[in-house]
């Protein structure tokens, strides 16, 4: 009876990860940055700061970053995947970019 738990844990687990693999990591990243957004309006507010506004990053932009205060990592994968990061700035405004950078194509396994 064990045997047969195990595997049908096995098998969900296996299905699980392969409907991640298949396009759940966007909504898996979406979900990690409304949470990162709500913790960092918190942030802002327990430091007398206005809330970072997301903004997506456009190759050249210049980022002054004095301080990160929080980074939504990419997931992994063998992909360009999403990734996030606040920082405080020279000034000690909080912004928030969101990227794309390349995933981490870890082989599981032997």
């Amino acid at each position: 009876m064990k045997l047969i738990n195990l595997l049908t844990f096995t098998g969900v687990m296996a299905v699980s990860l392969s409907a991640l693999a298949e396009g759940g990591g966007d909504r898996t990243f979406e979900r990690a940055l409304s949470a990162n957004v709500k913790a960092m309006e918190q942030y802002a507010a327990s430091q007398g700061k206005p809330s970072p506004v997301v903004r997506d990053y456009e190759y050249g932009m210049k980022l002054d970053v004095v301080k990160v205060v929080s980074v939504v990592r990419p997931q992994i994968a063998c992909a360009v995947v999403p990734a996030a990061m606040t920082y405080e700035d020279s000034k000690g405004r909080l912004n928030t970019v969101k990227y794309t950078v390349a995933g981490d194509c870890r082989q599981r396994g032997g």
